[in-house]
């Protein structure tokens, strides 16, 4: 707040949770990018729409996330909440030029056209979101808050929908999370698997900088590299692990480690996206939390001997 010359605002610091939104009609947006040699091109961006309407990015009504993160704007004035609020997490794109988008605040999963606007949107039963089927299965209501959806991924012939929890479900031991492969036509589960975490020490960028608990450990995005197989990208804050498993194989599922931030230093922190470019080549993306820090989104292109 001092940084921007907000001093007006420093009462809602006392506001556990508290979020200021300079941008109260935030639309969330879909990017598309051109990925060179050297650098990341803005081709074009996509708005997330209703059919009624634009999108916005502030918590539903009455929902844990709107009592756990309430929100002004930047004359702390209370801002109201959106009963069709999303937080989008993971993408997947389709052969027609739509997408299937995960979202953190229901959680929910929306199948939106080429121009970004929501044709189909799937809940968990007993989230009330309008124009929303509760076709998930209910144990989706027991995301911890703000750890929903993260990931999300499509399998190629476009039958299958990977998802997973950034973090255990509630209830839950914490040293593992859920992913989950849903039938893309109709919502249903076909399968639930637990991905185990490494030991919070173990990320020893993070541990180096001071204590580290399960509570910290957090699965970011998936990639789908062929039936039933995934890249998973593990994480803390200072360091991430990219591993490779197979839902198809005997349980409990067994990680082979394919990258690591611990032997490449110079990656920075916050990683919380991947694209698969070839069979031999990954793009990891970064988290600038907004910029409001001054933090910029960083790409990395990683190559690797072996396909993926």
């Amino acid at each position: 707040m001092e940084l921007y010359g907000l001093d007006h605002l420093e009462p809602l610091a006392a506001r556990t949770g508290a979020k200021v939104l300079p941008l109260p009609d935030f639309q969330p947006c879909l990017a598309e990018l051109e990925v060179g040699r050297r650098r990341v091109r803005l081709l074009r961006v996509v708005p997330l729409a209703d059919p009624a309407g634009p999108l916005t990015g502030r918590a539903p009504a009455g929902s844990a996330e709107a009592e756990m993160e309430p929100i002004f704007d930047l004359n702390g004035r209370v801002l109201p909440n959106d009963p069709l609020g999303v937080d989008p997490e993971g993408v997947g794109a389709l052969a027609d030029g739509g997408f299937w988008v995960s979202e953190e605040y229901g959680p929910s999963l929306l199948q939106v056209d080429a121009e970004g606007v929501v044709r189909r949107r799937w809940t968990p039963p007993g989230r009330e979101t309008p124009g929303a089927l509760p076709v998930l299965p209910a144990e989706a209501l027991r995301r911890r808050l703000n750890r929903g959806f993260e990931g999300l991924a499509a399998s190629g012939d476009e039958r299958w929908l990977y998802v997973v929890f950034q973090s255990a479900l509630t209830g839950e031991p914490r040293d593992r999370t859920a992913i989950w492969k849903l039938d893309a036509a109709t919502g249903a589960l076909a399968g639930a698997y637990d991905y185990p975490f490494d030991p919070p020490e173990s990320f020893t960028a993070d541990a180096e900088a001071g204590e580290v608990t399960s509570a910290d450990l957090k699965v970011c995005e998936l990639v789908w590299t062929g039936p039933d197989r995934l890249l998973v990208l593990e994480r803390i804050t200072r360091s991430a692990r990219i591993y490779r498993v197979d839902l198809s194989a005997t349980r409990p599922l067994t990680k082979e480690l394919v990258f690591t931030t611990d032997d490449h230093p110079e990656v920075a922190q916050d990683l919380e996206g991947m694209a698969l470019l070839s069979e031999r080549e990954l793009l990891i993306a970064t988290d600038n939390d907004f910029g409001t820090e001054g933090r910029e989104t960083r790409f990395y292109r990683l190559r690797f001997d072996a396909t993926l």
